[in-house]
């Protein structure tokens, strides 16, 4: 990054500040208000409570009338932390397990270099939201009406990615991230005596045919070339020692790279499900709700982030595998045209601890060069000296 006295040092006090004080959800009354005085001393005009607990800053420098969305999330995970560094969770249950810590305060120092000395001429929009890990939040600020009252030409997003290296970016042009589906399967059957089994019909034998029956949904109803997971998380019956069940309960994920292959996924597990059904004289009910959309990258937004990266990274990866992981940018890159990034949190020099594991924190290395991507990335596509 263009240096700026103490930048790393205020970066790494602000990201510590959000790891002791983590919050969940829409509840983030510390968070989004520090965040908002924070871009408030930058000299940035904010809006707060937009989806209820979002916060966007806004920059704008000379005559230039395009403009780009920088976005950060800000919530934590209801982990209880085990680390035992000076700046762990201070509120029981609450973890930044995923890096949002990070994240902010990335996005503050561009915002606060950006404001001082950036070279662009047009708007930054610094959107801040809130519930992504539960898929809620970008859908709440746009129903709330973010692209009406704050509209951009494009919309960018970045997550760290322990095992990558410092340094490092990766993004695609495409599908880069993937549809979360959750899905529930109700068998109703005629439990009975485990000595009797032909009196009745058992639900787990039902259930454990369907449980072998739903993975060939990817091995052999999908096209091979489109990526999807079906998994059975859990599998609940009301059977006893000597009981077998009459009822059983299937829940579990599914993951898919397009709309085109989640709603394949789940038409053939409607197919299945009704034909093991009836084959057993029972009946079945299937719930399947998307929680998450894939994440699709704007092929000239992706070509820029990995333009813009280029300049500030040890290594760039412009088609990087897509993940199958979900992300909750992926309904502000439906609304606008955008870019998921992907950004290196560190490999074996340390900080590769999961994402979502207790264990986890974000690594201080990586703000620098976080930070720099955001500066650059702006000064690249609102080009032009700022009229100041």
């Amino acid at each position: 990054m263009h240096k700026t006295e103490n930048l790393r040092d205020l970066m790494t006090g602000w990201r510590h500040d959000f790891h002791r004080h983590p919050e969940l959800e829409f509840d983030l009354g510390h968070t989004a208000a520090r965040v908002a005085d924070l871009l408030q001393g930058f000299g940035l005009e904010v809006h707060t409570g937009i989806g209820q607990s979002g916060v966007v800053g806004v920059l704008q420098k000379g005559n230039g009338t395009r403009s780009i969305a920088i976005r950060a999330d800000m919530d934590a995970l209801p982990i209880t932390e085990a680390n035992g560094f000076s700046h762990r969770s201070t509120n029981p249950g609450k973890m930044h397990a995923c890096g949002h810590d990070g994240h902010m305060a990335m996005a503050l120092g561009a915002a606060k270099y950006l404001a001082e000395a950036g070279n662009f001429s047009g708007r930054v929009m610094f959107v801040f939201q809130p519930n992504e890990e539960f898929g809620e939040g970008a859908a709440a600020m746009i129903a709330d009406g973010l692209f009406d009252r704050f509209p951009v030409d494009e919309v960018y997003g970045i997550h760290n990615i322990p095992g990558l290296a410092v340094g490092t970016f990766a993004t695609r042009a495409g599908p880069i991230t993937a549809a979360e589906s959750l899905f529930e399967i109700e068998i109703t059957a005629r439990g009975g005596h485990a000595a009797l089994p032909h009196m009745g019909v058992d639900a787990i034998t039902v259930g454990a045919e369907l449980v072998t029956a739903l993975q060939t949904i990817v091995a052999r109803k999908l096209d091979p070339a489109q990526n999807g997971v079906v998994s059975v998380t859990e599998f609940v019956t009301d059977g006893r020692r000597n009981v077998l069940p009459g009822r059983a309960t299937l829940r579990g994920d599914c993951r898919a790279l397009t709309p085109a292959t989640n709603t394949a996924i789940e038409a053939a597990m409607r197919q299945i499900v009704a034909g093991i059904a009836a084959a057993h004289g029972v009946t079945a009910t299937v719930s399947y709700n998307t929680l998450f959309p894939p994440t699709i990258n704007a092929p000239q937004a992706a070509r820029a982030a990995a333009e813009a990266a280029k300049g500030v990274a040890d290594a760039v990866d412009g088609d990087c595998p897509p993940k199958l992981f979900s992300e909750d940018f992926a309904h502000m890159a439906a609304a606008v045209p955008g870019a998921f990034v992907l950004m290196g949190n560190g490999g074996e020099e340390g900080h590769a601890q999961p994402l979502h594991s207790a264990d986890y924190d974000f690594n201080d290395a990586a703000l620098v060069p976080g930070s720099s991507f955001w500066v650059a990335l702006a000064e690249q596509q609102l080009k032009g000296a700022a009229d100041v």
